[in-house]
C-alpha cells in the first residue's frame, strides 16, 4: 500500500471512499466531516439524530454517497469522548476503518487528519499514527496459506491536508510511520513463522539480510567462537538441539565521532518445548514465537538502518533452541557463563536468563551503554500484567524512564517493576553463584529472572523488557493482528531516537 499526503478537498478526491470522523456526543458535526455532511445534504447529521450514530470509539459507519460526492462510500469513524483521545486510538480507528473498507472491495481511499489540534495531537503526529494505523492494523500472515483472500488489499490511502504549506512535514511524518511499521511488520512476520522455518540458522539468515539491505554491520558467532569465550550458559541451553546456535550481531554507527554505543539485546530462542522441564502441551506451539525479543532487536535495527539517526547501536541476539535430548541440559547441572561466574539450573525451562546471562556479559565486555534486553521471558509476568504491559526491569531510573517515554509514544503500554535488594534472595544457591528459578513458592517470578539478568548486567544502565505478555495477541484488536504484535519494535527506536536527539 501506498501512502501519500495531498492538499485539496476531500469530496472531490477521485477515489473509492473517504474516512471522516466524530466524536462521541457531538450532534452538529464540523470541520472536514461538517463539509462532507453538507454535500450529503445532512445525511450524516440525520444519522446522528437518529442515534445510528453515536462516536463511539471505533465505531464505524458506512455511508452510499449515490453520486453526490466522488468517492462512492463516506465512512464515519468514532474518536469516542474527546477528553480520553490521544495517538493510540488514531493509530485504531485508522486500523478499524481501513479493514472495513478492505472487506467493501475499495483499492483507494482517503482520510483526514485525525484528533490533529485536539488537545496535543499535532498533525505532524497524527500523520505518523495514522501510517501506522493503516500499515499495523492491515497485517496479515499468509505466508503459509494457498487459498486465495476473500478480499484484496487496499492500494493507496491519501491523508488530505488544505493547507499545502504543512505537506512537506506531513511527508516527513509518514515516511516514519512506514519505517516504523514495516519494522514491526518484519518482527511479526519472524514471530509468526514456524519453527522449522526460523531456526537459529534462519534467523541469522535474516539478520544477514537485513543488514545488506540497510546498510548493517553483520557477524555472527558460531559453537567454537563461543565456547573460545567462554559462553557456557548459551552452549549449555543449545546441546540438547541438533540446530546449531548462532550468536547475531548487528552494528549500526551512526555517529563516527563518539565512541559510545547503545545496546539492544534480544532472546531469540527459536523454540521453547522446556528441554528436560518440558511443558505442558496445551498451548506449546505458540514457543516459536519464544524468539521474539531477538525478531524485535533485528527490526528495529532494521529502522534504524533506513533512517540513519546519529547514534551508535549494537544488537545482539544470542540464538539457540530449548530441546530434550539425551545430550540435553539437565536440572542441577552447573553452567559458567562468559563473566566466569556460574549458575545453577534448577528448571531448564527458565533458560532464556541462561542465554541472556552471556549475551549481556558480552555488551559488558565490547562497552555498549546503556543496554535494553528484551524477551518473552516469564509467565510470572503475564500473571502480574496480564496482556496489556510488558514488565519493565531496571538498575538506572534515568534509562528506565527514557524507555517508559518512548513505549507511551509508541502506544506500546510498560509498567515499571521493583527491583528492590530484598528480592536478592530469590536466585539464591547453596552449590553455585547464582540459580536460575527463584523459591519454590513462585512467588516474585518475574523479578527473580530480571535479579539474575542484573547480575550479568553489572553496573551498566540496564533495562530489561519482559514481552511475555504482550508480544502476542489472542484476537484482533485497534491496530493489533491476532498473532504475533511486533512489540516493542517502536518502542526501541524511538528510545534510540530520543538518545541522538539528546547526544
Amino acid at each position: 500500500m501506498n501512502i501519500k499526503v495531498v492538499a485539496g478537498d476531500i469530496t472531490e478526491l477521485g477515489v473509492d471512499a473517504i474516512i471522516v470522523n466524530l466524536f462521541e456526543g457531538v450532534k452538529s458535526p464540523g470541520g472536514a466531516t461538517g463539509a462532507v455532511d453538507k454535500a450529503l445534504d445532512g445525511a450524516i447529521s440525520q444519522l446522528i439524530n437518529k442515534g445510528e450514530i453515536k462516536g463511539k470509539l471505533n465505531e464505524i459507519t458506512q455511508i452510499h454517497t449515490l453520486g453526490k460526492i466522488s468517492p462512492g462510500t463516506v465512512v464515519v469513524a468514532g474518536l469516542g469522548k474527546q477528553g480520553n483521545f490521544d495517538l493510540n486510538k488514531v493509530r485504531g480507528i485508522t486500523a478499524a476503518a481501513c479493514r472495513t473498507l478492505r472487506k467493501s472491495e475499495a483499492r483507494r481511499i482517503a482520510t483526514i487528519l485525525h484528533g490533529a489540534g485536539a488537545g496535543s495531537i499535532s498533525p505532524e503526529n497524527s500523520a505518523q499514527a495514522i501510517a501506522e494505523g493503516a500499515f499495523l492494523g492491515l497485517y496479515s500472515f499468509r505466508q503459509h496459506i494457498t487459498k486465495t483472500s476473500d478480499y484484496g488489499e487496499i492500494d493507496e490511502l491519501s491523508i488530505v491536508e488544505r493547507d499545502e504549506s504543512k505537506i512537506p512535514a506531513l511527508k516527513a511524518s509518514v515516511t516514519k510511520g512506514r519505517i516504523m511499521s514495516e519494522s514491526a511488520i518484519l518482527a511479526r512476520d519472524m514471530v509468526n513463522q514456524p519453527a522449522n522455518f526460523m531456526t537459529p540458522t534462519h534467523m541469522a539468515e535474516k539478520a544477514k539480510e537485513v543488514a545488506e539491505t540497510w546498510g548493517l554491520g553483520f557477524e555472527v558467532l558460531e559453537k567454537e567462537g563461543m565456547a573460545k569465550l567462554g559462553m557456557g550458559a548459551l552452549l549449555g541451553v543449545a546441546q540438547g538441539s541438533s540446530q546449531p546456535p548462532k550468536f547475531i550481531i548487528l552494528s549500526y554507527r551512526g555517529d563516527e565521532s563518539s565512541d559510545k554505543t547503545i545496546g539492544l539485546v534480544g532472546k531469540g530462542i527459536t523454540f521453547d518445548s522446556g528441554g528436560i522441564s518440558i511443558k505442558p502441551s496445551e498451548k506449546m506451539d505458540e514457543m516459536k514465537g519464544d524468539m521474539g525479543g531477538g525478531a524485535s532487536v533485528i527490526a528495529a535495527m532494521r529502522a534504524l538502518g533506513e533512517m540513519k539517526p546519529k547514534v551508535n547501536v549494537t544488537g545482539l541476539i544470542p540464538a539457540t533452541e530449548n530441546l530434550p535430548s539425551g545430550n540435553a541440559l539437565k536440572p542441577g547441572d552447573i553452567l559458567k557463563a562468559l563473566n566466569g561466574k556460574t549458575i545453577e539450573v534448577a528448571n531448564t525451562d527458565a533458560e532464556g536468563r541462561l542465554i541472556l546471562a552471556d549475551a549481556l556479559s558480552y555488551a559488558n565486555r565490547i562497552k555498549l551503554s546503556p543496554v535494553v534486553d528484551i524477551a518473552t521471558l516469564t509467565g510470572a509476568c503475564v500473571v502480574a500484567l496480564g496482556d496489556v504491559c510488558s514488565g519493565v526491569f531496571s538498575n538506572d531510573q534515568d534509562v528506565s524512564a527514557r524507555v517508559l517515554r518512548a513505549g507511551d509514544e509508541a502506544g506500546e503500554r510498560m509498567w515499571q517493576m521493583p527491583m528492590y535488594e530484598e528480592y536478592d534472595d530469590l536466585d539464591k544457591s547453596e552449590i553455585a553463584d547464582i540459580k536460575n528459578t527463584g523459591d519454590k513458592s513462585r512467588s516474585g517470578g518475574a523479578i527473580a529472572a530480571a535479579k539474575l539478568l542484573a547480575e550479568f548486567a553489572g553496573d551498566t544502565p540496564w533495562v530489561h523488557l519482559d514481552i511475555a505478555g504482550t508480544f502476542l495477541s489472542n484476537k484482533e484488536q485497534g491496530y493489533l493482528p491476532k498473532g504475533a504484535t511486533g512489540i516493542p519494535v517502536r518502542t526501541l527506536v524511538n528510545f534510540v531516537l530520543s538518545a541522538a536527539t539528546e547526544s
